[in-house]
């Protein structure tokens, strides 16, 4: 049997080879500070959004909600973030970094910003900003389908 000649190069595969490729330069430094990949998506989030509901943060991190609600327990007995209980409705829970989480942050960040500006050199800034252009409008453009469904 012959086999199938697509049209179209396989774009999900290049993007996780293009995620594999990038993570491979920041992973030294996650695992540095005794942390996953999974686990620093969350932290970025809340450190960037404040804080969120766990659904809203799984699907912010696009982590699924079973495997996520676990990461988050072992993350509040290693003192990195905070459940909290709403002000307005009792019912829903809230989560957010601690003191202790920010801290580890702040000595991450010199560590993530110089890795972009190895980034940055390598592929150089321009081609960076078109990069993280293209993404913006792809994603711009699923966001908009998903509106008009």
């Amino acid at each position: 049997m012959k086999p199938a000649t697509f049209r179209h190069r396989n774009l999900p595969h290049l993007l996780l080879q293009a995620r594999e490729t990038l993570m491979a330069g920041f992973r030294p430094i996650l695992r540095q500070h005794g942390m996953t990949e999974q686990q620093w998506r969350v932290v970025r989030t809340l450190n960037e959004q404040g804080e969120m509901e766990p659904n809203q943060l799984a699907d912010a991190c696009l982590i699924l909600s079973p495997s996520l609600t676990r990461m988050l327990s072992s993350m509040a007995e290693a003192g990195l973030i905070l459940r909290s209980r709403s002000t307005t409705d009792q019912r829903r829970q809230l989560i957010s970094l601690t003191d202790k989480c920010r801290d580890m942050i702040a000595e991450m960040e010199p560590l993530i910003d110089r890795r972009y500006e190895e980034l940055e050199q390598m592929i150089g800034a321009e081609r960076l900003g078109k990069v993280y252009g293209a993404l913006d409008e792809l994603l711009d453009s699923f966001n908009e389908q998903d509106r008009c469904a």
